[in-house]
């Protein structure tokens, strides 16, 4: 703010951003929101500039999955904003923490066609914990702490404001104090704590499932304090492949065997099959979680099946089943049990090779990245993309990791991989995606060039839309398997001309040296990898 401008709105927004500790704004530019870039000078807080708003709420996205800090995106009015609620959807599936802040036409027009005057809150509502549009422009402090206390509390999840440019640039008093963001916990009862402790220990076969806030570090090693605390099972689920999830291997033939499922945070939905079958009609259920609605769809579901229910915090419940257990001395034979079925991989996997000269099958892509990330332990991976995706998630297993989620949306690898970065610099970041999914985001190569941010992504390139290309295969027959056709495009030479680093490679050799060559250039990459099209990994293991 110059010497003799006036303390506005805008001021208020970056004060409170920057009091809650934000360090990263992602975000594109536009006329709504210009005064809130404004504000920003004077406070510190990096602002990365993308190509697209989907970009910027997708790397608010992979800011918020890792850290448990939400990230913030800023994207103008109008389209500016549908562009960005798009990309709400795969956050809100994740139980990810994003605050959205969209510029909105200025509230003394509204109602009489403003300039990109559109229903914003409205939009975004359905893909959101709350949304609303500010209405003074000496509470948009209050707006923006209480965005980020919602985005936090409970369920972590996304949450919109958007900011009506008139609000933005209004004169404020510069003594307004802005207020501070409370969040709010729901503990685990004591006595719920008991009960479900009680039902575990008297289960043969019990299961706790946890929700896709647990599959970060942290969370990680909550669930296996709380299976030592608890000798039973402890997993996350974040796949859109649900049970199927390659990347849990066999754990949907032991999830068949168990007589007790406790689901902390994990709404009970289609990737449990809604609780039918493979899963015994004998099976208990506990549901410990923060939504009341969350709660009644289980009861509505399951009826007589669901034994106990509580309003908790999936942390907090954890945290609260793990302090009333005891650790066992020793493993029981159930846990080492799902521990080998999810850890299972279908030893062929080793040997498959492309059946095409000049093709790697995807196993073989994957397993030289994994292997490549076993070299760098505290790397960051990103799975992207349909069939491929399976593959990497299926194969790469590395201790930070983020995939697309729940939501099952494609193309976020790009910005993924750049937030990560930011998140943890000091480490590489490596992505696997498909050739479709590449197509979404790779302008953002640009926006890694620009800021300097060295992210590697490797290409499975098989020239189609390969996951519905598979689906027509099983479901209409080769006969009649068209349209999905891309090109076997040269995707690495639009890294080149942004200024990153490329590399095309068509055999196992070329991409270990690629992945090198790639980390040590310092710059953004892409190595596009020619593979055959294959479909993605069903793990059954052979009695």
């Amino acid at each position: 703010m110059g010497k003799d401008a006036k303390f506005r709105g805008a001021d208020l927004v970056a004060t409170m951003l920057k009091r809650l500790g934000v360090r990263y704004i992602f975000t594109l530019s536009g006329n709504h929101i210009m005064p809130v870039f404004d504000a920003l000078l004077e406070t510190g807080i990096a602002l990365i500039h993308v190509r697209h708003e989907a970009a910027a709420v997708h790397m608010a996205d992979a800011w918020g999955r890792p850290t448990g800090e939400p990230g913030i995106a800023l994207v103008t009015g109008g389209q500016g904003h549908s562009n960005g609620v798009a990309a709400l959807y795969p956050a809100l599936a994740a139980d990810s923490p994003v605050v959205l802040l969209s510029g909105h036409a200025p509230q003394g027009e509204l109602g009489r066609g403003a300039f990109q005057e559109m229903l914003q809150a409205d939009l975004a509502r359905p893909v959101t914990k709350a949304s609303w549009t500010a209405q003074a422009a000496e509470t948009l402090g209050e707006d923006v702490a209480r965005a980020i206390a919602i985005a936090k509390s409970g369920r972590p999840g996304p949450v919109h404001v958007s900011l009506p440019s008139d609000l933005l640039e209004r004169a404020i008093a510069s003594d307004i104090s802005p207020a501070t963001a409370e969040i709010t916990t729901t503990p685990l009862t004591p006595d719920i704590a008991k009960e479900t402790l009680a039902q575990i220990k008297s289960a043969k076969k019990p299961l706790v499932i946890c929700g896709p806030s647990f599959c970060n570090r942290r969370g990680r090693d909550m669930m296996r304090d709380a299976a030592d605390a608890l000798d039973a099972p402890v997993i996350a689920m974040e796949s859109p492949r649900g049970i199927n999830d390659p990347g849990l291997g066999a754990f949907a033939e032991v999830l068949a065997q168990t007589d007790l499922i406790v689901l902390a945070g994990k709404p009970l939905d289609f990737t449990l099959k809604f609780g039918e079958a493979p899963i015994s009609p004998a099976c208990r259920w506990i549901v410990l979680d923060p939504d009341a609605a969350m709660i009644e769809r289980a009861e509505k579901g399951l009826g007589a099946r669901l034994t106990l229910s509580a309003i908790a915090d999936p942390a907090a419940a954890l945290e609260a089943l793990t302090h009333a257990g005891s650790k066992a001395a020793a493993k029981s034979s159930w846990r080492m049990e799902v521990d080998e079925a999810i850890g299972f991989a279908p030893p062929a996997w080793s040997n498959l090779r492309a059946k095409t000269p000049g093709h790697l099958h995807p196993a073989e892509m994957c397993a030289i990245v994994r292997d490549f990330l076993a070299k760098h332990p505290e790397a960051t991976f990103v799975s992207d993309g349909g069939e491929i995706g399976q593959w990497s998630q299926a194969l790469v297993h590395p201790p930070h990791r983020l995939i697309n989620g729940v939501g099952g949306t494609i193309g976020v690898a790009l910005p993924f991989s750049i937030a990560a970065k930011l998140a943890r610099p000091e480490h590489p970041v490596v992505a696997v995606l498909g050739d479709g999914t590449f197509g979404f985001h790779m302008a953002e190569f640009d926006t890694a060039v620009r800021y300097g941010i060295p992210v590697i992504a490797v290409v499975g390139n098989d020239a189609r839309w390969n996951a519905e290309y598979q689906i027509q295969l099983r479901q209409y027959g080769a006969n009649r398997a068209k349209n999905c056709e891309l090109l076997p495009s040269r995707y690495e030479r639009v890294a080149e001309a942004l200024g990153g680093f490329g590399a095309h490679v068509t055999a196992a050799a070329d991409l270990r040296e690629a992945l090198e060559r790639a980390l040590q250039s310092g710059k953004p990459a892409c190595i596009n990898v020619v593979i055959e099209s294959v479909a993605a990994p069903v793990i059954r293991r052979t009695n």
